[in-house]
């Protein structure tokens, strides 16, 4: 039997952007989407470990792999201009 995905809603941002909120964002999407963290790995191609990591907030995640992760769950990330 398959295991039940919990929906997240999608958090509130209250100031910029942070490695937690970001791995926040991204546990959301994916369980909005109805992936297990080992569907969502196979999807981005990146390892079980990986989203776990990122999802939970946690040092030394590459930017490569977030970005990767976020591109293929369709998350859209942004830099707004300054002067």
């Amino acid at each position: 039997m398959a295991k039940t995905i919990k929906i997240i809603r999608s958090p509130k941002q209250k100031g910029p952007l942070t490695k937690t909120l970001l791995g926040e964002f991204i546990k959301a999407k994916r369980t909005q989407l109805g992936l297990s963290i080992e569907d969502a790995a196979l999807l981005c191609h990146v390892s079980k470990d990986t989203i776990s990591k990122i999802e939970s907030g946690r040092e030394g995640i590459r930017l490569d792999n977030a970005l990767q992760i976020c591109s293929m769950l369709g998350i859209e990330l942004s830099v707004s201009p300054w002067e």
